[in-house]
C-alpha cells in the first residue's frame, strides 16, 4: 500500500516528498493506522511512507515513532490542561495532532515550538473537525507556557525560543 497525497496525483507518486507540513501529515496518518490496529510501527511506516526524499523520511518516522514512544506521558500533559474535556471524548485527530505537537516541542531541538504548534492548527483544519484548530490553538498555547515556565523547552540554535 502507498501513501500518496498533496500533488501526488500530478505526478503518480514518482518524485520525493520533501516538506516538512507533508512529513508531517504523512506521520499523522501512521501514528493514527497505529492507533486503529496496534500493528508494528515499522510495518506501517514502511507501508505508508514510500516517496519520500531521504531527510524527509527520516522526519516522519522519528515524528511517528516519538509520539508514539511518549504518548502516555503526553497524554498525562494533555488532559491535565483539558479540563472541561472527557479525553476519551477529544477527536483522535486532535489527540494525535496536539501529541505530535508536544513531542516536537520536548524531543527536536531543532523546530521553534510556535512552528510546531501552528502547523499542527493547520493540519487540524485540513483533517479534523470545523473547531478542532481552535481547540489545538488553546490547549496547545497553554501547555506551551506552561512547559517554557517548567524548563522543560529546550531549543538549540538562535530564533528557537522567544
Amino acid at each position: 500500500m502507498q501513501f500518496l497525497f498533496g500533488d501526488d496525483y500530478k505526478t503518480g507518486g514518482k518524485e520525493p516528498r520533501k516538506s516538512r507540513r507533508e512529513a508531517r501529515e504523512a506521520a499523522l496518518m501512521v501514528v493514527y493506522a497505529y492507533e486503529m490496529s496496534r500493528n508494528n510501527i515499522h510495518t506501517i511506516l514502511d507501508e505508508l511512507c514510500v516517496n519520500f526524499a531521504e531527510v524527509t523520511d527520516k522526519f516522519v518516522r522519528s515524528l511517528a515513532i516519538q509520539s508514539i514512544q511518549h504518548s502516555e506521558a503526553i497524554d498525562k500533559i494533555i488532559e491535565s490542561r483539558a479540563k472541561n474535556w472527557e479525553f476519551d471524548r477529544i477527536a483522535i485527530i486532535d489527540r494525535i495532532l496536539m501529541r505530535m505537537a508536544i513531542c516536537e516541542i520536548l524531543y527536536f531541538d531543532d523546530i521553534p515550538p510556535k512552528v510546531s504548534i501552528n502547523e499542527m492548527i493547520e493540519i487540524g483544519k485540513r483533517y479534523s473537525t470545523e473547531k478542532s484548530s481552535r481547540f489545538i490553538n488553546g490547549i496547545l498555547d497553554t501547555i506551551y507556557e506552561e512547559l517554557k515556565k517548567e524548563g522543560r523547552v529546550n531549543k538549540l540554535g538562535r530564533g528557537l525560543l522567544e
